[in-house]
């Protein structure tokens, strides 16, 4: 087994210091890596692709679709270190790595209040920030064609060029466990999950409850189901609409969707059947409802108060969306609410486990946006600072102390994430066909763009 031989990474790196680190490698390594601007964010921040290698196979990482989620930054350092260290993954392999450093890095920017630590549950949520669905770039909710967002544009151009054999799209687990999901079948990579989780310490997922009603390939590996139109509701709880993890399936792309968590609960592996599912499905749906009708007043009584500040739509956009979805899971999960469409699946503890995170989640992020509108306010007119304060604490201790939740050094998340990474990449280039190289002229022969000229 490779053990890494970089520095312990001890906080998550920000947007600027991905591209520094990343031109620094390819300052060291100039013919093996390259460093190219794929495309522009919003907010003008440059889009960077750092390549390894030279083979015809291509593979696609992209870090940072989710912009509270991190670990894929340094991930994507960590992977593009191996793949110069070691032939195999390379040479060996015909292969190519493109590593794309950061998918939403206006996101990313956004939540670097918390990204140096100290990582606490109440630090997080109170700088938590995570867009709207509609300007989340994974997502194509108006299909390909018409997907407007420079950054989902840059992607799906990406994906378009290269082909890849193989894209992984690295996201973060806030509070739970580590799981996969995968658009093709990937033979053994169940059993490589479990064994890197093993010698890691970290919980896998056995039920996350987005993919409840998804096909398992083996314990913490799930089966991405094809798009299909849907509501928004079902669109954010479920994720199974048009994506940019479907689009290059048509080039034959194996897609894996790894989440690496931040907070690990030993709960959510937990696969033994429930005492009582019903009680705990029923705490869990009257406890959303509750939370949300909380919610619900202290947004009424702060939105007159915001309307028009800096920021106020880009922080309810998501807000808005959370508390749009939180009345129907609440519906969907109480079994005393019956939904002959679509019953449960049966539950194990790990599934239930998995419900009452996510449930407690929506609340806590929601009340963390609504902390942010009153504090970049400057004032709080409508008296709501004492009250989601209030609510923030109570939410978190129930993660802590009710749920167990431990955190996670940030250099093993990386280290995880990275070997699940590896493993997919080693199980899907034995199937991967050789292919033209990358359409870019001049490959390798230029010098890394100085990160100060943007």
């Amino acid at each position: 087994m490779w053990r890494c031989a970089l520095p312990p990474l001890l906080r998550y790196p920000t947007v600027d210091e991905l591209g520094a680190r990343a031109a620094a490698l390819v300052s060291r390594r100039p013919r093996d890596a390259r460093l190219r601007r794929v495309g522009t964010s919003r907010a003008g921040t440059p889009m960077w692709l750092l390549s390894v290698g030279h083979g015809s196979r291509q593979a696609l990482v992209v870090a940072g679709p989710h912009a509270n989620e991190p670990v894929g930054g340094g991930t994507v350092l960590r992977l593009a270190e191996r793949a110069l260290a070691d032939l195999r993954f390379t040479e060996g392999a015909d292969a190519t790595w493109n590593l794309l450093l950061s998918l939403d890095p206006d996101g990313l920017r956004r939540n670097e209040g918390w990204l140096p630590g100290p990582y606490t549950l109440g630090r997080y949520f109170r700088n938590f920030f995570r867009p709207g669905f509609l300007e989340q770039p994974e997502w194509l909710p108006d299909g390909a064609a018409g997907a407007a967002l420079p950054e989902t544009r840059t992607l799906l151009d990406l994906q378009d060029e290269l082909r890849p054999f193989l894209q992984c799209s690295l996201h973060g687990v806030d509070v739970g466990g580590g799981f996969v999901e995968l658009t093709h079948d990937l033979p053994g990579l169940a059993g490589r999950v479990a064994h890197t989780a093993a010698r890691l310490g970290i919980p896998r997922e056995l039920g996350p409850y987005d993919t409840l009603y998804w096909p398992s390939l083996g314990p913490a590996v799930y089966r991405i189901p094809p798009p299909r139109i849907g509501d928004l509701a079902a669109a954010i709880t479920e994720a199974a609409v048009e994506s940019t993890w479907f689009h290059p399936y048509r080039h034959g792309t194996v897609t894996a969707v790894v989440e690496a968590p931040m907070w690990g609960v030993a709960a959510v592996e937990d696969g033994s059947p429930p005492a009582d599912a019903a009680a705990v499905l029923r705490a869990v749906s009257h406890t959303l409802r509750h939370d949300t009708r909380l919610l619900e007043v202290l947004l009424a009584r702060l939105r007159p108060h915001v309307a028009g500040t800096p920021d106020a739509a880009r922080l309810l956009a998501p807000v808005d969306d959370y508390l749009l979805v939180c009345p129907g899971l609440a519906d969907a999960w109480d079994p005393d609410i019956a939904d002959g469409a679509r019953p449960l699946p049966p539950l194990s503890t790990a599934h239930l486990a998995a419900l009452r995170i996510a449930g407690r989640r929506l609340a806590l992020r929601t009340a963390g946006l609504l902390h942010q509108l009153v504090t970049r306010a400057g004032r709080d007119p409508s008296g709501v600072l004492p009250d989601l304060d209030r609510l923030i604490e109570e939410w978190c201790a129930d993660y802590r102390d009710g749920m167990g939740a431990r955190w996670i050094p940030v250099d093993r998340q990386v280290e995880y994430q990275s070997r699940v990474v590896l493993a997919a990449f080693e199980l899907a280039v034995r199937h991967a066909p050789a292919c033209s190289r990358s359409g870019e002229s001049g490959w390798g022969s230029q010098a890394a763009v100085p990160m100060h000229r943007e």
